[in-house]
């Protein structure tokens, strides 16, 4: 068991007192920290402010070089921190290195953008004069993370924000302190100056309101839930704060006559049944046109069947993965996998089929091992199907039909389009983001685009005749 206290202005504060307990093994407590209070998000915020100005003024590569450090700890310690993962969060060992991995390769990618040249220089009508931009530092930034990916995701947000210069006050989840205590431990050993990294742990109705109220966070950047995120927009949008959301998906996939039964079987289980379903670009609902819709579902039934997953990483997204299965059940559902009570924690990849369009099963996010399959006519019903949603994070097609790829590629309404390959899984230097309820749609995560949400441009007209 390990203490996480809060990081506020380079020291470790708080008293421990909320357990998390090894989803996998529930005897097991993982880590305790602090429910913390508004008074250490003002103090956190007191030390983001103080530090800021000093960060902004380090050249971009000496903060680079912090990050590209960091990087190396992480990575000299990716056995311990993948273990740690796994414990907290409930991902597979493997599951937990490669996110791990993530966070060091994401740590080396900003960190070398501190030798790239920051604006441009633009040609003048006007004789004697150069034009150049500059990109500026917002200032303090507040990152609302969530458990489902608990060192990358962090990780995916602090990097563009420190080598921007913003210093950052970082609210974890709840389920999975571990994790970004060892990112901190990462940059801080690195020789991160105290308080442009301040974490703070607690609830997100106490500490993440805070931060979101407070006038001196300049911008914030959320992952999670719909309702949550709509809520901190309304409140950052008042008074004018900039705000970046990543929120719900109902994910769907479209496979056609010609794709091949088995291989689609394979994306499709991997999309679906990879990090125990806990990904928002996870595939839950897929589309059938008739040619190939039984070999496609007797193919991926065997993909579940076969599978390894983790347990679900708490009793209560467990009890809302079973109501939703139970949900399915009373509407007449086919269980072509799973529909089993769960065993502790870890609950069956589960195939549902013969349910209408406007199951909840089908329209709702759950968060959990479970796909739904259903029938369509024609590619053009099938795209119909998958737009036919609030959501619209990623999307994907199996097909052998160049064509068809392109047009489901230009009309499919999200944010990403996976053609033959799992909706889940980016590469970190493209940008990431949704639209509708998936997204504020405003600023992209990931690679260079990042650097949009942590900056203002500044255009220069300097005279020199």
């Amino acid at each position: 068991m390990t203490d996480v206290l809060n990081l506020i202005g380079g020291a470790r504060v708080g008293e421990p007192e909320i357990a998390r307990r090894n989803p996998a093994d529930p005897g097991e407590v993982v880590a305790v920290t602090p429910s913390s209070d508004a008074s250490a998000v003002d103090a956190a915020l007191t030390a983001a402010v103080e530090a800021q100005a000093a960060w902004a003024a380090m050249p971009a590569p000496a903060r680079g070089a912090i990050l590209l450090d960091a990087a190396d700890l992480l990575r000299s310690r990716q056995a311990q921190v993948a273990a740690d993962l796994s414990r907290e969060e409930g991902k597979t060992l493997a599951e937990a290195t490669g996110e791990v991995r993530r966070a060091v390769d994401v740590l080396r990618f900003f960190g070398s953008l501190g030798w790239r040249t920051s604006g441009e220089v633009l040609p003048s009508a006007l004789p004697g004069t150069t034009i150049f931009t500059r990109h500026e530092p917002l200032g303090v930034a507040a990152l609302i993370t969530p458990w489902n990916f608990p060192i990358a995701i962090p990780a995916w947000k602090l990097a563009p924000a420190l080598i921007s210069g913003n210093a950052v006050v970082v609210k974890p989840a709840e389920l999975t302190p571990l994790s970004v205590a060892h990112l901190g431990d990462a940059l801080v050993e690195a020789g991160l100056p105290a308080g442009v990294l301040n974490v703070v742990h607690g609830p997100g109705s106490v500490v993440g309101d805070a931060l979101a109220r407070d006038h001196r966070v300049a911008a914030l950047s959320f992952t999670g839930s719909t309702r949550v995120g709509l809520g901190l927009h309304r409140i950052l949008s008042e008074r004018r704060a900039r705000v970046q959301l990543e929120m719900g998906g109902k994910n769907a996939y479209l496979i056609l006559d010609d794709a091949d039964a088995h291989a689609a079987a394979r994306v499709v289980a991997a999309s679906a049944f990879g990090l125990t379903g806990q990904a928002c670009t996870a595939t839950s609902r897929v589309y059938c046109t008739p040619g190939v819709r039984e070999a496609f579902l007797g193919a991926l039934a065997k993909e579940a069947e076969s599978v390894t997953m983790g347990p679900v990483v708490s009793e209560q997204q467990l009890a809302a993965d079973v109501a939703a299965i139970d949900t399915a059940r009373a509407e007449g559902a086919e269980f072509v996998a799973g529909g089993r009570p769960p065993v502790g924690q870890f609950l069956p990849p589960t195939v549902l089929t013969g349910l209408g369009h406007d199951s909840s099963v089908v329209r709702e996010e759950i968060f959990g091992p479970v796909v739904a399959v259903l029938g369509v006519e024609s590619y053009e019903e099938g795209l119909d199907r998958v737009n036919d949603s609030r959501y619209g994070l990623t999307a994907g097609i199996c097909t052998q039909n160049l064509a068809a790829a392109h047009h489901f590629a230009a009309h499919a309404q999200v944010g990403v389009v996976k053609v033959n390959r799992p909706t889940t899984g980016l590469d970190l230097n493209v940008p990431f983001g949704g639209v509708k309820d998936s997204s504020s749609n405003t600023f992209r995560e990931q690679g260079t685009a990042a650097l949009d949400f942590y900056t203002w441009s500044k255009t220069v007209y300097m005279g020199h005749e």
